[in-house]
């Protein structure tokens, strides 16, 4: 057995066994795996286990892994998919818009209306999600949710028809305590009840929030979907690319 499929085996254990105790189906929570720094070699070996979502942090490093893992993402039975959850900032939207999947860090509306204009003249329909921030480090992203760009984002939204809104995602405060960080969870899927119910247009079904040390907590608070790194991939090297 490799080092990748033992931390795998263990990852799915210890999922199950938080869903387990929050009461909810394994297949409730979807994994992705944050392939960011590691080489496309890496993520093939993860796809052979079964793996089929991947998080990638920037726009610059995934395009020099994207052509070695063109033939996994065209293929029939068990497609991969790779969505961008690192902040975009708006002039690399139209190459984010080509690259990805999915983008899951929208966090102004300048942004999603690049991201529309771009996907608009690719021809294709890209699924997004809302980054929200929920945490006060000054060092994260994402829109403050009572802020007035909150508002304009969600307004607007529905007429920007290249994209299409899946959900929100959130990122808990760095070495919080346990009621800190399950906090922030709860208020991210508070905050997806109250929009959904003032924008009826907009799908809101994906709670993209919990990482390698905090996905437990967030699946007790209702994620839908997981982003796991470190404890499947290992500690990775820090990343010296361009942007």
């Amino acid at each position: 057995m490799t080092k990748l499929e033992e931390n795998l085996e263990k990852l799915e254990q210890l999922i199950a066994g938080a869903c387990l105790r929050a009461g909810r189906r394994r297949e409730d929570v979807e994994l992705m795996a944050v392939s960011k720094t590691y080489p496309a070699e890496t993520i093939v070996d993860a796809a052979s286990l079964g793996l089929t979502l991947f998080g990638e942090n920037r726009v610059q490093e995934f395009a020099g892994k994207a052509q070695q893992l063109e033939a996994l993402r065209s293929c029939s039975e068990r497609p991969i998919r790779f969505h961008l959850i690192g902040h975009l900032q708006s002039n690399k939207a139209a190459r984010a818009a080509e690259l990805f999947d999915a983008v899951d860090a929208v966090d102004s509306l300048r942004v999603a209306q690049r991201l529309n204009d771009a996907a608009g003249q690719l021809g294709k329909r890209l699924p997004i999600l809302i980054e929200v921030k929920l945490s006060p480090e000054e060092t994260k992203e994402g829109l403050e949710p009572e802020s007035a760009e909150a508002a304009q984002l969600l307004e607007a939204l529905p007429g920007l028809n290249s994209l299409e809104t899946r959900g929100l995602m959130t990122i808990a405060p760095w070495g919080a305590p346990e009621d800190a960080t399950r906090a922030c969870f709860r208020s991210l899927r508070e905050w997806r009840d109250q929009w959904a119910a003032a924008q009826p247009r907009l799908n809101f079904d994906v709670l993209s929030m919990g990482m390698s040390g905090d996905f437990s907590l967030a699946s007790a608070e209702g994620a839908t979907r997981i982003r796991v790194g470190t404890a499947l991939f290992g500690k990775r090297a820090p990343y010296t690319g361009p942007a």
